[in-house]
């Protein structure tokens, strides 16, 4: 009898032929040996079945025949990857197969395209099926996850929720998408001169991030500047200047008044000057030291990176889209450089961390960051690391952070630039946590004139620490004085007088809100906790974005190809286009819930919960049903052509400016 491993790419099945030291022939399809066979999915290979293969009348799209929702879903095989699917198929059910290796990547997405296929292939349940789960692609760790590997019904759950999320976007995408186009795609098409009907295209993420897109973008065109002016005093510090300035705190004159914009500018300038002369007014001319201090402050290193918070990171420092930063890091895990990329966690288990050392040494061999990499492994830096907040088991679901193997790195220079590039990133985030906090001078000063409060900061780098792997980079630049300057600030005492030079007015204006860029982006559907103002609410949903790490990227790439949104390959800017912003008012005139993160991060939720074991897949269903119901009919039943005409009419001319 032999054993079968299915993985999900022919690269992924050769890398688990070698670590597993199968000597398999290749076959059309897979590779065979005397005691192993080894095959692959191509990404998905089964898909759900659209409602005309339910009924070839459902391929009309009709009022009367929505909403759908089957009693039970069908699948089929995708047509383009037939050939491979039965040849997985086939081996699936091969007589002398008596143990399955799963194999696919170890999350949601990975487990439901395995369990489509044994579903489609009708896999008999005499056959042993055991679930392999690995964070990398190192032999290691390939053969602890085959050595280790527990029975797949352990993952039932995990593999419920997978169903769950597919059947939600199927039935929200087909039915709101069906009849918002049959009420309103007529009345779009028109107002574009298409002359046809548009196709209104609806997703559960898809739609709540493109309303995310477009209220921003309304802000900003809404946003009206508000010019304030600010006081600034130069003082006379044992000959060198210092500027300081001035905020309208408790005992201040002006303290919460009207007149300000927040507590240390005037909204006219004419009352700022009437303020200098206030304070210039009288003989004697001097501010008196109010407090005077020096400390040290340590910053610490930043967690790990989780797939959000390095897309972003590439988005600023490269340019690259999401959908090209998941691709160049998958690229560097198929090739054994990096950990699962696909993670929400920006920590480490507590058993990875007991062996930490062994990633750490491998960079010995990365010659850009090889002396740090010794100086962690002479001094054993990494022995308290377990004991930190870079390693917690509580905030780890399916994977730990992406950090380096510390192996594979001879193979760097066969990967591509960007690839070297994205790698040394995620190596140097990784390093500096075992390097020591950045330290920092903090100088405060504080004085008064006439009761007013005028106020100086100084911060001074003392010691890169971490700073040192990580780079200066998206570091303020700090202020630089001189020892002889430190002193004389910091010995200042309380009561002393400093002579007063002048009083300046500042001018500063408030800014609009920024655009999205891609990576600004990413992080926003991750942390949409954030964008909710409920506190419970928020904290009820703690954990739950919008979409997943492993989707996130796909949807904003969708967003781009149907023309909802314009992204800025130079700058990675993300805006909506007028018929993006038209769905949304379409949208949000008849299914306005669609549009706020509180659903859909709660949606997120509750298929964590079905994951856990804390709901049941029936009491999902029920919920699902009821809504995709009540709102399919509640669009039926209304019509609001005439107040979204009205709508477009005032949102069209900004994007004729635009042209």
């Amino acid at each position: 009898m032999k054993a079968l491993f299915i993985t999900e790419k022919p690269s992924v099945a050769r890398e688990f032929a070698a670590a597993l030291n199968i000597n398999a022939k290749n076959r059309d399809g897979y590779m065979e040996g005397d005691k192993a066979v080894i095959t692959w999915c191509v990404g998905h290979l089964v898909t759900m079945s659209y409602p005309d293969q339910y009924d070839p009348a459902l391929k009309k799209w009709d009022l009367e025949t929505i909403p759908f929702i089957p009693d039970t879903f069908k699948y089929e095989t995708i047509p383009g990857v037939q050939k491979q699917f039965n040849i997985v198929s086939s081996l699936l059910n091969r007589e002398d197969i008596d143990t399955i290796y799963v194999c696919t990547d170890s999350g949601r997405e990975g487990e439901y395209i395995y369990r489509l296929v044994d579903q489609q292939a009708n896999v008999s349940k005499d056959k042993k099926k055991k679930r392999v789960w690995i964070d990398s692609q190192t032999k290691e760790e390939v053969i602890r996850g085959v050595k280790e590997a527990k029975d797949l019904s352990e993952y039932d759950n995990l593999a419920a929720a997978a169903y769950l999320r597919a059947k939600e976007d199927y039935l929200m995408g087909i039915n709101f998408s069906r009849v918002l186009t049959l009420k309103y795609g007529w009345t779009l098409g028109n107002y574009l001169n298409q002359k046809r009907s548009l196709v209104v295209a609806v997703g559960r993420v898809m739609t709540c991030v493109l309303g995310m897109i477009v209220k921003r973008e309304r802000e900003i065109r809404t946003f009206v500047p508000t010019p304030f002016y600010r006081i600034l005093g130069h003082f006379d510090c044992q000959g060198f200047e210092v500027e300081a300035e001035w905020k309208a705190v408790k005992g201040s004159k002006y303290f919460e008044s009207k007149k300000l914009y927040k507590d240390n500018g005037f909204l006219d300038k004419k009352d700022a000057q009437e303020f200098i002369k206030y304070l210039e007014d009288g003989s004697n001319n001097e501010t008196i030291v109010v407090s005077s201090s020096k400390r040290q402050e340590k910053k610490n290193p930043p967690l790990l990176y989780n797939l959000a918070e390095l897309q972003n990171e590439c988005s600023k420092r490269f340019k690259l889209s999401p959908d090209e930063t998941l691709k160049v890091v998958q690229d560097l895990y198929e090739k054994k450089l990096v950990t699962y990329p696909r993670t929400d966690a920006r920590v480490l288990s507590s058993a990875v961390a007991k062996e930490i050392y062994k990633n750490i040494g491998g960079l010995n061999n990365y010659t850009p960051l090889s002396g740090f990499a010794n100086e962690i492994m002479q001094g054993k830096k990494y022995q308290g690391i377990i004991k930190s907040k870079y390693v917690d088991d509580k905030k780890i679901t399916d994977h730990y952070a992406i950090i380096p193997t510390g192996q594979a790195v001879g193979s760097l220079s066969r990967i591509s630039e960007m690839g070297q590039k994205v790698y040394d990133v995620i190596a140097r985030r990784f390093l500096s946590i075992f390097m020591p906090p950045a330290v920092y001078l903090k100088i405060k000063l504080e004085t008064q004139t006439k009761g007013e409060a005028f106020f100086a900061n100084f911060k001074m780098l003392k010691d890169p620490g971490y700073l040192k792997v990580t780079g200066m980079g998206g570091q303020k630049k700090e202020a630089q004085l001189t020892e002889e300057q430190i002193h004389a600030i910091s010995s200042l005492k309380k009561g002393m007088p400093l002579p007063v030079k002048d009083y300046t007015i500042k001018d500063g204006t408030t800014s609009a809100p920024k655009r999205y860029n891609s990576g600004s982006l990413i992080l926003a559907m991750e942390n949409a906790g954030q964008l909710i103002e409920d506190e419970d609410l928020r904290e009820q949903i703690k954990g739950s974005g919008i979409g997943t790490s492993a989707t996130r990227a796909e949807i904003v790439k969708k967003l781009v190809s149907n023309k909802y949104i314009a992204l800025n390959k130079k700058t990675q800017i993300v805006t909506p286009t007028l018929t993006g912003e038209m769905i949304v008012n379409v949208v949000s005139a008849s299914i306005g819930s669609l549009l706020n993160p509180t659903l859909t991060a709660s949606w997120e939720k509750g298929l964590t919960y079905v994951a856990e074991g804390s709901v049941t897949e029936e009491e999902y269903m029920q919920k699902l049903d009821k809504f995709v119901t009540q709102k399919t009919n509640i669009v039926k039943q209304n019509n609001f052509q005439y107040q979204l005409r009205q709508s477009f009419d005032q949102i069209a001319p900004y994007y004729q400016k635009k042209k």
